[in-house]
């Protein structure tokens, strides 16, 4: 039986007055100046390495440079730019300057990018050459974004990074140079977060200067990362995995975060090599990704130094778990959450597991599972999960910024609500059932689609499946499943058959999809999860975004009465 005490006393206190980059990466250089933060490494196998003094003379550099062009405390900067080194270099800056930072992806289109900036009203821009085109024109429709900076190249009516530091002396590395300290109170904005948006538009989530520490969580009980371990966090700069697992909680025990820098394509192969050329000890990845390794032949590499494999962002089906330990001997611990949190539940390292299950709550985190009406349901019962706001926990959001609808949504009588559905047990561990949005009413059942995607990915012909609800004049809903096939099957009206008989024997009866569409890819978010929305969009209308690219000549459905 793991040992629970580390778990049951896990507390967090927070000061007054706390700044991250101070508190943290600048204590870090100071106490000890080899010690390592960043090892970073792009496709190419160039590498670089980074200590915790490099990361806090060179943000020093950065937060004078910024003041030096007017950005100033409590200014919304929008931070663009790939797995390289500067965006931590930039982040640390903002921080100490007391700006307010949102995290961008680059594949963001011209679009996006304009929607974003006029949601949040943004006076600055830091991006790299590869991106800075996005935003041309973009002074014509907001004036206010007079700040641009580029980390690398030249590019008119933009500050060039390098040539401005070209000279030392021009900003100093062994102070921020201010007439006076910025200090930072807990409470204080510090970093904008959007959503991912699977259903509606992205939502602003603000999160203040306590932020950092919530992820103590998240690292020291989830990850179960110390100061001694390396650890690996597949995730682009623009989302909140990276925060959650190449940032805060890392530096906050004085860990060093691997960084891969992966441009273009992913190729799962570029991964295994890696975990075993650094001896990565600890290694968190998005279910799809693991997905794609477990294809792999993982036995033809030496994990010998890889303690500790995790994964968040969307449910682990559970034969990838499976196949994942059963060829390299390692359990994967799931943690569930939200851009609008930090680990709130999970299978932490000191409580035993329940496969299937999202875990148990985090210490610090009161959570309960409510009906439509705000009261708690008995343990086996559908609800919506509620986080209790008395004695607020730290990491939750401040609130959504400029969004008077979504806060009504979420906020409600002392109770922060996820917008996701689950069940609980007697012993307090939790089962995710989908967001709410997704859930199925067919003919008198509540359907969560995770149960069904999750008896279809243990077929062999199954790679990736979608499951919605599509409206029916006699259930309500009728389950519609939209499959991806692995090379070696073919779509037709008998594998149709075949997965619906499948899905009878490993769920109850009535969960089988009455229709199937074999499709080529499934529509996702930029941070990798289905986008339903696009899938009933699809399913009621036949409309096709570009986001996905169905079968059309060997569309086949098969409906059973």
């Amino acid at each position: 039986m793991p040992d629970r005490k580390k778990f049951d006393n896990f507390k967090i206190d927070v000061p007054e007055y706390y700044n991250f980059a101070r508190d943290v990466v600048d204590s870090h250089a100071a106490l000890d100046r080899n010690r390592m933060a960043m090892i970073w490494v792009n496709q190419q196998g160039n590498e670089k390495r980074y200590t915790f003094h490099d990361f806090s003379r060179l943000s020093n550099q950065a937060a004078n440079l910024l003041l030096k062009y007017g950005i100033k405390q409590g200014d919304r900067v929008f931070l663009m730019l790939p797995r390289i080194p500067e965006w931590w270099i930039f982040s640390l800056a903002l921080i100490k300057i007391g700006a307010i930072q949102c995290p961008a992806p680059c594949l963001l289109t011209p679009h996006d990018i304009k929607q974003r900036i006029s949601q949040g009203r943004f006076c600055g821009v830091i991006t790299d050459s590869e991106n800075a085109a996005k935003f041309d024109g973009i002074d014509k429709h907001y004036p206010s974004l007079n700040f641009r900076l580029l980390i690398d190249g030249e590019r008119e009516n933009w500050i060039n990074y390098s040539r401005e530091i070209s000279c030392p002396e021009n900003y100093s590395r062994h102070k921020v140079m201010t007439p006076f300290l910025i200090k930072t109170r807990y409470s204080d904005p510090m970093i904008i977060l959007f959503t991912s948006g699977t259903n509606k538009y992205p939502k602003m989530v603000l999160h203040n200067y306590a932020y950092p520490l919530g992820h103590r969580v998240t690292t020291e009980l989830w990850q179960n990362v110390s100061s001694n371990d390396l650890h690996f966090t597949i995730s682009d700069t623009g989302w909140a995995k990276n925060i959650w697992g190449n940032y805060f909680g890392q530096w906050n025990v004085g860990a060093c975060v691997f960084v891969y820098d992966i441009r273009g394509k992913f190729h799962p192969n570029e991964i295994l090599p890696i975990l075993e050329k650094y001896e990565i000890t600890s290694f968190c990845a998005p279910p799809t990704i693991y997905r794609m390794l477990v294809l792999s032949d993982l036995k033809k590499f030496d994990f010998k130094e890889l303690k500790h494999c995790l994964s968040a962002g969307e449910p682990l089906h559970i034969e990838t778990s499976r196949l994942w330990e059963e060829e390299t001997g390692i359990k994967i611990y799931e943690g569930y959450g939200q851009t609008e949190t930090v680990c709130i539940i999970g299978h932490f390292r000191h409580v035993p597991q329940k496969p299937g299950s999202m875990g148990i709550a985090a210490p610090g985190w009161n959570i309960e599972i409510h009906d439509d009406n705000g009261e708690i349901v008995a343990p086996g019962v559908e609800g919506r999960i509620a986080i209790k706001l008395a004695n607020k926990p730290i990491g939750l959001l401040m609130n959504y910024l400029d969004n008077t609808e979504a806060n009504a949504a979420s906020f409600i009588n002392g109770y922060y609500y996820t917008g996701d559905k689950a069940k609980y047990d007697d012993d307090g561990y939790f089962w995710f059932l989908g967001r709410s949005d997704d859930i199925i009413k067919s003919s008198g059942y509540r359907i969560g689609p995770l149960e069904i995607e999750e008896a279809l990915m243990t077929h062999p012909a199954v790679q990736e499946v979608g499951v919605i609800g599509v409206p029916d004049p006699i259930r309500g809903a009728r389950i519609k499943a939209y499959i991806v096939l692995n090379s070696d099957f073919e779509a037709t009206e008998s594998m149709v058959k075949k997965l619906q008989e499948y899905t009878k024997k490993h769920t109850a009866p009535y969960k089988y999809p009455r229709e199937i569409e074999f499709v080529r890819t499934l529509p996702k978010t930029l941070s990798g999860k289905i986008k339903r929305d696009l899938l009933r969009s699809h399913a009621t209308t036949g409309e096709v975004c570009g986001e996905f690219t169905p079968l059309h000549s060997d569309k086949l459905k098969q409906f059973n009465n």
